[in-house]
């Protein structure tokens, strides 16, 4: 199967209010049907705007982006926030509703047929590891901050979108329901053939999660490769920077691990 690109942005500029401070300058690239992608870069660098531009929750300045070819300025952003997941920290799930009404909730918009939103709330249930007895008539306020953002992963794949858009989806988790979250997502990501932006700015989640790594600072594209290549780079200070730490924490390990331990 060729791949074909599922978001493009085209010379994309956005202005930060009524100034001339760019929040994007000039960025171009390409995500291909079925990638993942990893967007870093420090706080203010752009990375939440270039996201909320893919759904018209903003719109650029300058230049196009394009969702299966179609620029996105030309479609209902309502019919277009409909096609696309959306993850975010912090979740956002209805706090009125259950857990199966927030998963069934865009479905219901789109008016699928009863009996098809519960098949489905249970098939998403199973698929992020929620037993669906003890999990379907929970609220938001019974629930984990894992097992929200869970829910949170069910809901933005619930009506089958094949582009899913993560904005530091796992931020305020500890660390052990990261990594277990993050496995998950990249599992789901796999099983279902989903095109995922992720935006973080923790370069170590990136490297394992991605399979392409885009750096952002100060509105423009730096650096855009695979993790490998990355962590191999040497061409970008910035790109040094975001490494060491990784490169240090794995110094660390392997130092921990092969130390002779007293008997």
């Amino acid at each position: 199967m060729t791949e074909s690109a599922a978001i493009a942005f085209e010379s994309v500029v956005t202005n930060h209010g009524d100034d001339r401070e760019r929040t994007l300058d000039d960025v171009s690239f390409v995500v291909k049907e079925r990638q993942f992608l990893a967007i870093v870069g420090p706080s203010g660098s752009g990375k939440t705007t270039l996201l909320r531009l893919v759904n018209r929750l903003g719109d650029p300045t300058a230049g196009t982006i394009r969702v299966y070819g179609e620029d996105v300025q030309t479609l209902d952003p309502v019919l277009l926030r409909r096609r696309i997941g959306y993850v975010f920290q912090g979740v956002g799930l209805f706090p009125h509703l259950t857990v199966a009404e927030n998963i069934g909730i865009i479905p219901k918009l789109l008016e699928w047929d009863a009996a098809l939103i519960d098949a489905r709330v249970d098939t998403l249930l199973d698929l992020v590891q929620l037993d669906r007895a003890q999990y379907r008539g929970r609220f938001p306020h019974e629930l984990s901050g894992g097992e929200r953002q869970r829910v949170g992963v069910a809901r933005a794949i619930a009506a089958e979108p094949k582009i899913v858009l993560m904005d530091e989806p796992f931020g305020a988790l500890d660390p052990l329901t990261r990594d277990a979250l993050g496995r998950d997502c990249r599992r789901l990501h796999d099983e279902l053939g989903l095109t995922t932006v992720m935006i973080t700015h923790d370069m170590l989640e990136a490297l394992l999660l991605a399979d392409r790594v885009i750096v952002l600072r100060a509105g423009r594209v730096i650096a855009d490769d695979t993790p490998r290549a990355l962590a191999a780079a040497n061409d970008h200070s910035y790109v040094q920077e975001l490494m060491e730490a990784p490169r240090r924490q794995a110094d660390q390990l392997r130092a921990l691990m092969s130390r002779e331990r007293p008997t």
